[in-house]
């Protein structure tokens, strides 16, 4: 073996170690297995020492970088909460607006975890201010301690920016409205949906969801439920994950066009040697708007 490759398992072995100390709190039993697997000095994980924090291992890049596609992600399932739109149906894309270069090159990074966490296909950038409408909302809470008798005129100056201005204050966290400095933490921003769209806030951070279902993402979510309820039927009949199996559905107009499209598909996922279309005996199964017979044998 190579100096490379034994670097390699080398850092590996102590990355995985680590995380069995880092772990023994929250889940004993595992990590103390692992730790044994692993070959531990000691009789136990628990009586080995808890790693020590190391500022320069860590990646303040990368850590900001994942809170990015975290805060992505925790603003668009929001709002497919808010629209019932349940995760297991893809959607076409996300609109961004970035504030600046380096929060576009962060996304860009991070966008295949965010977009399959989200199950949305693709991610647009738009510049400026776009198609977006931003508002700017005063918290007089905190706002009429700092302006007192001036907080009329100021809510006023703050209600009449321009989308640069309220664009200027995301990218710096402040804005000077005529002898006034406004704070980005003095006031809400809040964007405008759009028709055809739904949009959330999270800070600097805007993200336009397109909700516009065709009958082409309609199937392929159909197709994703499908696999979902046989997985589970296989799950009842004490099928291992493992086990190759036929598959037989019944035919349904809400679900033909999914097993036509997506066949091949929901064939991988599932392990199906076999995969057909004709009324059976099966499980019947329950959607949100139908049932149907599905009938799975072990190959």
């Amino acid at each position: 073996m190579d100096n490379d490759k034994l670097a390699a398992y080398q850092t590996l072995y102590e990355c995985l170690m680590t995380v069995a100390k880092l772990l023994a709190p929250f889940a004993p039993f595992f990590a103390d297995q692992l730790y044994k697997d692993l070959g531990g000095a000691l009789d136990s994980v628990h009586l080995d020492k808890f790693p020590k924090f190391n500022a320069a291992l860590v990646n303040k890049d990368l850590e900001e970088r994942m809170d990015i596609a975290q805060r992505i992600t925790t603003v668009v399932l929001s709002l497919r909460k808010k629209e019932g739109i349940a995760v297991k149906q893809p959607l076409q894309t996300l609109m961004i607006p970035p504030v600046d270069n380096a929060q576009r090159e962060a996304i860009e990074t991070v966008k295949d975890i965010f977009l399959q966490e989200v199950n949305v296909k693709d991610v647009k950038f738009v510049e400026g201010a776009g198609i977006l409408v931003k508002k700017v909302k005063c918290n007089f809470r905190t706002m009429g301690k700092k302006f007192g008798k001036d907080m009329k005129a100021v809510a006023a100056a703050v209600a009449e920016m321009t989308q640069e201005q309220i664009a200027e204050l995301e990218t710096n966290g402040k804005l000077q409205l005529g002898s006034y400095e406004i704070l980005a933490e003095d006031v809400e921003i809040i964007s405008e949906d759009i028709p055809g769209w739904l949009v959330g806030n999270d800070g600097n951070l805007t993200v336009a969801l397109d909700i516009t279902l065709t009958d082409e993402l309609r199937a392929e979510g159909m197709a994703r439920t499908l696999v979902n309820r046989i997985q589970n039927i296989r799950k009842k009949s004490g099928l291992e994950i493992t086990d190759h199996i036929h598959v037989c559905i019944e035919p349904n107009e809400a679900s033909t066009k999914a097993v036509e499209a997506f066949g091949d598909y929901i064939a991988r996922q599932v392990l199906a040697d076999s995969l057909k279309l004709e009324a059976n005996d099966g499980q019947e199964v329950e959607f949100d708007e139908f049932k149907l017979n599905i009938q799975i044998t072990k190959s």
